[in-house]
């Protein structure tokens, strides 16, 4: 699904409404720009709630440290 975006004078693009719309972008949501060779891509940050995995695991028993451990960011 290519779109065409223009850079503006300050360097900004306007991500299409579909593809905000596609990977539910709203406002103020956190993008990571890399560059690959020549190309730029944007990865949206997702954020978990600890209530959003409330049980995923079943009945096991976890602790806060277990569950901030495994939803720590890495690049």
């Amino acid at each position: 699904m290519p779109v065409k975006v223009v850079v503006d004078e300050r360097g900004r693009i306007t991500i299409p409404s579909e593809v905000r719309r596609k990977l539910k972008l709203r406002k103020g949501a956190e993008l990571v720009i890399e560059v690959e060779g020549d190309f730029i891509v944007l990865k949206p940050v997702r954020r978990i709630k600890a209530k959003d995995l409330l049980g995923l695991a079943g009945s096991e028993k976890v602790s806060i440290e277990e569950v901030e451990g495994s939803l720590a960011y890495t690049s």
